[in-house]
């Protein structure tokens, strides 16, 4: 009021009037500019925001992108070890099917002589003068059966066995009148041999058919 004092009412009220418009203005542009600094301020601010939400998202796709090719390797070692796993298995049984039966040729060579042999103890002998041969043959007859059993080896000898191609092979049929005997084996012409129960030779037979 003192830079006032000496003024007449008239120009001091004109003088107020202007100093109040100045202040107003003055504080309009004071709003004006605290508006535009929290303009600006929020603008940061969600920029900042917009930067750390889009680093968190590349983060995440990141980390995701991280624990799918982890599972992928993971999935793929484990069918790895799986197969390995499961071919030494295999190679294992292959390994043991092939010692079970790697004597099989050498047995094959052998049972021909089995053949001759039972076709000389089955032919007529002088038993007085073939004794003792006779005797020699049966020993050696019963130790090559014996090698052969210790072997794995089994005779099929199926005289009056129901037939069954798996095991015998049919060579002949011979009539008969009792159905009792159809599809019997009545006679045994080889007998067949099996290796750790598996068939190496079949049994050749004549099997029972009933007379037409």
């Amino acid at each position: 009021m003192e830079r006032w004092a000496g003024l007449r009412p008239a120009h001091l009220e004109l003088y107020m009037k202007k100093d109040n418009e100045k202040k107003e203005e003055l504080n309009e542009d004071v709003k004006i500019n605290e508006g535009i600094d929290d303009i600006i301020i929020e603008s940061e601010e969600e920029e900042q925001n917009s930067f750390g939400d889009n680093a968190t998202k590349k983060l995440r796709e990141k980390l995701k992108k991280c624990t799918e090719e982890k599972q992928e390797y993971l999935s793929g070692w484990q069918r790895s070890k799986a197969d390995l796993i499961n071919a030494r298995k295999e190679f294992g049984e292959e390994k043991l099917k092939l010692s079970k039966f790697a004597n099989s040729d050498l047995i094959l060579q052998i049972i021909p002589t089995l053949d001759s042999f039972e076709m000389a103890l089955g032919s007529e002998k002088d038993e007085s003068v073939l004794q003792e041969w006779i005797k020699g043959f049966e020993h050696i007859y019963s130790q090559l059966l014996s090698i052969l059993e210790i072997n794995g080896v089994q005779q099929i000898n199926p005289l009056n066995e129901k037939f069954d191609p798996n095991l015998h092979t049919s060579i002949e049929v011979i009539e008969v009148d009792n159905s009792k005997d159809v599809n019997i084996i009545l006679e045994v012409i080889q007998k067949g041999y099996m290796l750790n129960e598996k068939v190496i030779r079949e049994a050749k037979v004549k099997v029972g058919e009933l007379k037409k």
